[in-house]
């Protein structure tokens, strides 16, 4: 097994080894082709799958002369074997992208119709992660599903027996945000278990048929429901409450917060 870090390139190594100056990579990232991710200092730091994307934007952009907008359009709708296995379409991205396909859709209509950058929705369907838990409810009820058929629980099979510590999880598609399923198949509510790192959010209030409970394990949780109404939960507390009242949450613990969390019927 493999255990070395992949190579990071700083922007002066990117931008020589895709043969374009450094000015020109920033621009790319302002017009969205591109989202490297970010040191803990806050330095930009570009993987060999970056690298191999910034030589397609200049094929694109010097070859074909294309503007920002249909170089976006070119890249998602490169075949997904043309990129390295770490940068495969995992499942919520790859429905995602095939829901706006299926309304003939671009990346610009759906990132302006959900008040997100063009960049950010492109780098969520490539991979899966990168936005907000409140973003990502808002994107499934867009395309008129929820986030638990975007997961892939959403089976025909019965549901099991589902053993300690053997929970399948969602791709994190919000940083610190771990989504566990305690339930899997055709069922009649959403079974999940929430671990969440100190200082995760939804990032927003949002809300959706049905109702939901919730038993905080350990940590401890602030929910807020419409906007004025708020919950200090902590271990061995409980919480049901109507799914179509306005909710937002956040760890408020220093360390992770881990609850049992049920909507009844699967709306989420």
């Amino acid at each position: 097994m493999n255990n070395e870090a992949p190579v990071r390139y700083k922007v002066a190594e990117a931008a020589k080894l895709a043969g374009v100056s450094a000015s020109t990579l920033r621009l790319w990232e302002s017009q969205g082709l591109v989202v490297p991710s970010r040191s803990d200092t806050g330095h930009r730091q570009y993987s060999a799958e970056d690298v191999a994307r910034l030589k397609r934007i200049s094929f694109y952009r010097v070859e074909r002369g294309l503007n920002p907008a249909a170089i976006r359009e070119a890249l998602e709708s490169e075949e997904p074997s043309d990129l390295s296995e770490t940068s495969v379409i995992s499942d919520i991205g790859r429905r995602l992208r095939s829901l706006r396909h299926a309304g003939s859709k671009t990346l610009d209509q759906v990132a302006g119709d959900m008040g997100i950058t063009a960049s950010t929705l492109s780098t969520l369907e490539r991979t899966s992660q990168g936005v907000s838990f409140k973003t990502l409810h808002d994107l499934a009820e867009y395309y008129g599903t929820t986030v638990s058929r975007l997961s892939g629980e959403d089976t025909d099979d019965l549901p099991g027996v589902v053993r300690a510590g053997e929970w399948r999880a969602w791709p994190e598609t919000t940083p610190g945000v771990t989504v566990q399923l305690l339930a899997e198949g055709r069922t009649m509510m959403d079974c999940h278990r929430f671990v969440l790192a100190p200082g995760a959010a939804s990032e927003g209030a949002y809300r959706h048929d049905g109702e939901e409970f919730m038993h905080v394990l350990s940590g401890r949780l602030e929910l807020v429901l419409d906007s004025d109404q708020f919950f200090d939960l902590g271990p061995g507390d409980s919480l049901y409450f109507e799914s179509r009242r306005y909710h937002s949450w956040r760890n408020r613990h220093d360390g992770e917060t881990i609850l049992i969390w049920i909507n009844t019927p699967p709306t989420f």
